[in-house]
Protein backbone atom coordinates (compact mmCIF):
# COMPACT_ATOMS: atom_id res chain seq x y z
CA UNK A 1 0.00 0.00 0.00
CA UNK A 2 1.47 3.80 -0.78
CA UNK A 3 2.22 5.99 1.63
CA UNK A 4 -0.59 7.91 0.29
CA UNK A 5 -3.45 5.41 0.77
CA UNK A 6 -1.77 4.93 4.09
CA UNK A 7 -2.40 8.04 5.33
CA UNK A 8 -5.98 7.87 3.93
CA UNK A 9 -6.87 4.99 5.65
CA UNK A 10 -5.52 6.11 9.10
CA UNK A 11 -7.43 9.20 8.98
CA UNK A 12 -10.22 7.22 8.11
CA UNK A 13 -10.28 5.17 11.44
CA UNK A 14 -9.21 7.94 13.24
CA UNK A 15 -12.39 9.86 12.36
CA UNK A 16 -14.15 7.05 12.47
CA UNK A 17 -12.84 6.22 16.17
CA UNK A 18 -13.55 9.82 17.26
CA UNK A 19 -16.97 9.89 16.24
CA UNK A 20 -17.67 7.11 18.23
CA UNK A 21 -16.41 8.39 21.21
CA UNK A 22 -18.18 11.57 21.05
CA UNK A 23 -21.19 9.23 19.88
CA UNK A 24 -20.43 6.99 23.56
CA UNK A 25 -20.05 9.88 25.21
CA UNK A 26 -23.61 11.55 24.56
CA UNK A 27 -25.50 8.81 24.87
CA UNK A 28 -23.80 7.66 28.13
CA UNK A 29 -24.28 11.53 29.84
CA UNK A 30 -27.96 11.54 28.45
CA UNK A 31 -29.30 9.43 31.03
CA UNK A 32 -27.09 10.95 33.69
CA UNK A 33 -29.57 12.65 36.55
CA UNK A 34 -26.88 14.78 37.97
CA UNK A 35 -25.72 15.17 41.36
CA UNK A 36 -27.42 12.86 44.34
CA UNK A 37 -28.66 14.05 47.63
CA UNK A 38 -29.22 13.21 51.04
CA UNK A 39 -31.68 15.93 51.44
CA UNK A 40 -34.71 15.38 53.75
CA UNK A 41 -32.85 11.90 55.61
CA UNK A 42 -31.96 11.83 59.30
CA UNK A 43 -30.75 9.00 61.35
CA UNK A 44 -33.17 7.25 63.46
CA UNK A 45 -32.44 4.11 66.00
CA UNK A 46 -28.93 3.35 66.36
CA UNK A 47 -26.94 1.48 63.72
CA UNK A 48 -24.03 -1.42 64.90
CA UNK A 49 -20.90 0.00 66.16
CA UNK A 50 -18.86 0.83 63.06
CA UNK A 51 -21.83 1.13 60.71
CA UNK A 52 -23.33 4.46 59.25
CA UNK A 53 -26.17 4.08 56.81
CA UNK A 54 -26.83 6.89 54.69
CA UNK A 55 -29.47 7.13 51.21
CA UNK A 56 -29.40 9.21 48.17
CA UNK A 57 -31.63 10.51 46.00
CA UNK A 58 -31.24 12.60 42.59
CA UNK A 59 -31.37 16.37 42.50
CA UNK A 60 -33.22 16.50 39.42
CA UNK A 61 -35.70 13.87 37.79
CA UNK A 62 -37.94 14.42 34.98
CA UNK A 63 -41.35 13.36 34.12
CA UNK A 64 -42.16 12.50 30.73
CA UNK A 65 -45.70 15.06 30.23
CA UNK A 66 -47.34 12.22 27.99
CA UNK A 67 -46.86 8.86 29.94
CA UNK A 68 -46.04 10.11 33.22
CA UNK A 69 -43.28 8.35 32.90
CA UNK A 70 -40.08 8.91 35.54
CA UNK A 71 -36.97 6.90 36.41
CA UNK A 72 -35.62 7.39 39.29
CA UNK A 73 -32.04 6.10 41.32
CA UNK A 74 -32.14 5.08 44.99
CA UNK A 75 -28.90 4.57 46.48
CA UNK A 76 -27.71 3.35 50.13
CA UNK A 77 -24.49 3.67 51.48
CA UNK A 78 -22.26 2.43 54.44
CA UNK A 79 -19.51 5.54 55.21
CA UNK A 80 -18.98 3.22 58.73
CA UNK A 81 -15.67 1.20 59.11
CA UNK A 82 -17.66 -1.87 59.35
CA UNK A 83 -19.82 -4.29 57.33
CA UNK A 84 -23.71 -3.50 57.84
CA UNK A 85 -24.77 -7.36 57.81
CA UNK A 86 -28.32 -7.85 56.33
CA UNK A 87 -30.32 -4.74 56.11
CA UNK A 88 -32.99 -3.68 53.69
CA UNK A 89 -33.77 -0.51 51.68
CA UNK A 90 -37.54 0.39 51.25
CA UNK A 91 -38.94 2.66 48.22
CA UNK A 92 -42.00 3.96 49.11
CA UNK A 93 -44.19 6.38 46.81
CA UNK A 94 -46.70 9.66 48.27
CA UNK A 95 -49.72 11.13 46.32
CA UNK A 96 -48.80 11.77 43.01
CA UNK A 97 -45.69 9.67 42.46
CA UNK A 98 -46.16 5.65 42.59
CA UNK A 99 -43.28 3.52 42.40
CA UNK A 100 -43.86 0.98 39.80
CA UNK A 101 -40.88 -1.44 39.83
CA UNK A 102 -37.21 -1.36 41.72
CA UNK A 103 -34.78 -3.84 40.14
CA UNK A 104 -34.07 -6.98 42.01
CA UNK A 105 -36.62 -5.94 44.81
CA UNK A 106 -40.10 -7.32 46.26
CA UNK A 107 -43.37 -5.23 46.03
CA UNK A 108 -44.91 -4.29 49.15
CA UNK A 109 -48.90 -5.60 49.46
CA UNK A 110 -51.12 -2.95 49.49
CA UNK A 111 -52.35 -4.12 52.58
CA UNK A 112 -48.97 -3.47 54.34
CA UNK A 113 -48.21 -0.09 52.95
CA UNK A 114 -47.57 2.40 55.34
CA UNK A 115 -50.42 4.55 55.72
CA UNK A 116 -50.91 7.99 53.55
CA UNK A 117 -48.26 5.75 50.63
CA UNK A 118 -49.80 4.45 47.59
CA UNK A 119 -46.89 2.18 46.52
CA UNK A 120 -43.37 0.41 47.61
CA UNK A 121 -40.77 -1.98 47.19
CA UNK A 122 -38.75 -3.63 49.59
CA UNK A 123 -34.89 -4.43 48.44
CA UNK A 124 -32.94 -7.05 50.37
CA UNK A 125 -29.18 -6.32 51.26
CA UNK A 126 -27.45 -9.65 52.43
CA UNK A 127 -24.32 -7.04 53.32
CA UNK A 128 -23.38 -3.68 52.49
CA UNK A 129 -19.30 -3.43 53.14
CA UNK A 130 -17.62 -0.49 54.94
CA UNK A 131 -17.09 2.30 52.08
CA UNK A 132 -19.54 0.78 49.88
CA UNK A 133 -23.18 1.70 48.15
CA UNK A 134 -25.31 -0.22 46.30
CA UNK A 135 -27.71 1.15 43.89
CA UNK A 136 -31.39 0.74 42.65
CA UNK A 137 -33.43 1.79 39.38
CA UNK A 138 -36.54 2.46 40.23
CA UNK A 139 -38.95 3.04 37.52
CA UNK A 140 -42.22 5.71 38.78
CA UNK A 141 -45.03 7.64 37.39
CA UNK A 142 -45.79 11.18 38.41
CA UNK A 143 -48.95 13.00 38.44
CA UNK A 144 -48.01 16.47 37.67
CA UNK A 145 -51.51 17.64 38.87
CA UNK A 146 -50.69 16.66 42.35
CA UNK A 147 -48.00 16.84 45.08
CA UNK A 148 -45.41 13.83 45.16
CA UNK A 149 -43.16 12.25 47.35
CA UNK A 150 -40.78 9.37 47.94
CA UNK A 151 -39.37 7.93 51.16
CA UNK A 152 -35.92 5.57 51.73
CA UNK A 153 -36.30 3.77 54.54
CA UNK A 154 -32.93 1.78 55.92
CA UNK A 155 -33.95 -1.12 58.29
CA UNK A 156 -32.30 -3.92 60.05
CA UNK A 157 -33.47 -7.18 58.31
CA UNK A 158 -36.79 -7.99 59.94
CA UNK A 159 -37.49 -4.29 60.18
CA UNK A 160 -37.40 -3.51 63.74
CA UNK A 161 -35.59 -0.98 63.67
CA UNK A 162 -34.98 2.05 60.77
CA UNK A 163 -31.60 2.96 60.88
CA UNK A 164 -31.77 5.94 58.45
CA UNK A 165 -35.26 7.63 56.29
CA UNK A 166 -34.70 9.97 53.96
CA UNK A 167 -38.37 11.51 53.29
CA UNK A 168 -40.94 11.84 52.78
CA UNK A 169 -39.11 14.46 50.45
CA UNK A 170 -41.07 15.84 47.48
CA UNK A 171 -40.21 16.32 43.73
CA UNK A 172 -41.41 19.28 42.07
CA UNK A 173 -41.57 22.49 40.15
CA UNK A 174 -42.42 25.79 40.91
CA UNK A 175 -43.61 26.61 37.16
CA UNK A 176 -44.57 23.70 35.43
CA UNK A 177 -44.23 23.58 31.61
CA UNK A 178 -47.55 21.13 30.35
CA UNK A 179 -46.32 21.99 26.24
CA UNK A 180 -42.60 20.79 26.56
CA UNK A 181 -42.25 16.89 26.29
CA UNK A 182 -40.89 16.77 29.68
CA UNK A 183 -40.64 18.69 33.65
CA UNK A 184 -37.67 18.44 35.22
CA UNK A 185 -38.98 18.18 38.66
CA UNK A 186 -36.34 19.20 41.92
CA UNK A 187 -35.46 17.61 45.62
CA UNK A 188 -37.10 19.03 48.56
CA UNK A 189 -39.64 20.85 46.31
CA UNK A 190 -43.02 21.41 46.88
CA UNK A 191 -44.97 20.58 42.80
CA UNK A 192 -47.41 23.38 41.98
CA UNK A 193 -49.96 21.39 39.58
CA UNK A 194 -50.07 22.01 36.01
CA UNK A 195 -54.04 22.33 36.00
CA UNK A 196 -55.14 25.86 37.26
CA UNK A 197 -56.99 25.66 40.06
CA UNK A 198 -56.38 21.68 40.82
CA UNK A 199 -56.57 20.14 44.49
CA UNK A 200 -53.06 19.08 45.53
CA UNK A 201 -52.20 16.17 47.31
CA UNK A 202 -50.28 17.22 50.38
CA UNK A 203 -51.22 15.21 53.27
CA UNK A 204 -53.23 12.25 54.19
CA UNK A 205 -56.47 11.90 52.27
CA UNK A 206 -57.62 9.36 54.38
CA UNK A 207 -58.40 11.41 57.46
CA UNK A 208 -55.78 9.82 59.66
CA UNK A 209 -52.81 10.88 61.01
CA UNK A 210 -50.63 13.18 59.38
CA UNK A 211 -47.80 11.78 57.19
CA UNK A 212 -43.67 10.60 58.46
CA UNK A 213 -41.33 13.31 58.18
CA UNK A 214 -38.05 14.19 58.32
CA UNK A 215 -36.31 17.25 59.70
CA UNK A 216 -33.69 18.41 62.79
CA UNK A 217 -36.52 19.57 65.13
CA UNK A 218 -38.92 16.77 65.03
CA UNK A 219 -39.79 14.00 67.60
CA UNK A 220 -39.87 10.67 66.24
CA UNK A 221 -42.40 8.75 67.40
CA UNK A 222 -43.43 4.79 66.02
CA UNK A 223 -45.57 4.94 63.73
CA UNK A 224 -46.76 1.32 63.85
CA UNK A 225 -45.84 -2.14 62.06
CA UNK A 226 -46.64 -3.10 58.85
CA UNK A 227 -47.48 -7.21 58.99
CA UNK A 228 -46.97 -9.85 56.24
CA UNK A 229 -43.27 -10.53 55.09
CA UNK A 230 -42.24 -8.40 52.19
CA UNK A 231 -39.22 -9.93 51.53
CA UNK A 232 -38.72 -13.20 53.29
CA UNK A 233 -40.47 -15.65 55.55
CA UNK A 234 -38.31 -14.49 58.18
CA UNK A 235 -39.34 -10.74 57.93
CA UNK A 236 -41.62 -9.31 60.44
CA UNK A 237 -42.91 -6.10 59.57
CA UNK A 238 -42.24 -2.09 58.81
CA UNK A 239 -41.93 0.35 61.31
CA UNK A 240 -41.72 3.65 60.44
CA UNK A 241 -41.49 7.32 62.07
CA UNK A 242 -43.71 10.23 63.07
CA UNK A 243 -42.79 13.55 63.67
CA UNK A 244 -45.38 15.86 65.69
CA UNK A 245 -45.28 19.67 66.00
CA UNK A 246 -42.01 20.06 64.75
CA UNK A 247 -28.19 -0.12 39.73
CA UNK A 248 -24.70 -1.60 41.09
CA UNK A 249 -21.94 -2.17 43.68
CA UNK A 250 -19.31 0.55 43.65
Amino acid sequence: MSSRRMTIATGSLLTASFSAVMIFSFSAGADDEGPMSGKGGKAIDKAPAGVELTTLLPEKIEVDNSSQETAITATVKNGGTKDSGEIRLLVVGFDGLSVKGVEGCAEIAEKDLPEGSNSGFACAIDNLAAGKSKSYAVDATFDLKKEGKICLPVQDADGKQTFWQQGPVPFGANNPSPNAPATPLLLGTDNSPVTPGSDKAGGDKSGGKELPKTGPADRILPLGAVGAALISAGAAGLWWTQRRPQRSES
